[in-house]
């Protein structure tokens, strides 16, 4: 989900009963996992309702990682390395996909122009949503124009488009 901007706006705050409403909901329905959890929400309530209107606050959000769904796209990523003939080198394989399907990030380089620098997918660096992104946008990639053509040289366009499905199809 990553970052989240609020911002307080001139709308009139709702009244006692829906407050009250709205602390059943936040505070009874959705609590913090331990007593410092508990602490931090309520704090970060609080300091929401005292905000006055054009008062922002950033939020992150951090999904955690699903280890399955991890080992999912390291089965897809491992799949095709087995199957292309490219790369004699897996990590390789895995900067080319990340510049392919622009998880990257731009920087200068050492002539002057811009170049990608591919981003982390630790588990440290890219939460569950995030991952997900990632491996939405490598789909998206390995099924565009460029992808088969430059790991199946030798086959005709239409055996490539073939031979793609095969590797990734069942990683939807």
């Amino acid at each position: 989900m990553g970052t989240i901007t609020l911002v307080r706006t001139d709308k009139q705050l709702p009244d006692a009963a829906a407050l009250a409403g709205a602390r059943s909901l936040l505070f009874g329905a959705f609590d913090g996992a331990n007593k410092e959890a508990r602490s931090n929400w309520r704090r970060l309530w609080k300091r929401l309702m005292g905000f006055e209107p054009g008062e922002f606050m950033r939020v992150d959000v951090v999904q955690p990682r699903s280890g399955p769904f991890h080992r999912y796209h390291m089965a897809l990523e491992q799949r095709l390395f087995d199957s292309q003939e490219r790369f004699d080198d897996f990590e390789q394989l895995r900067y080319w996909l990340k510049v392919g399907a622009a998880w990257v990030t731009w920087a200068a380089g050492p002539a002057g122009g811009v170049v990608p620098i591919p981003r982390s997918v630790s588990y440290r660096k890219a939460d569950e949503d995030e991952f997900r992104e990632f491996h939405d946008k490598v789909l998206g990639f390995l099924r565009g124009p460029h992808a088969a053509k430059y790991l199946w040289r030798h086959l005709s366009d239409a055996d490539r488009a073939e031979m793609m499905e095969r590797v990734i199809g069942s990683f939807e």
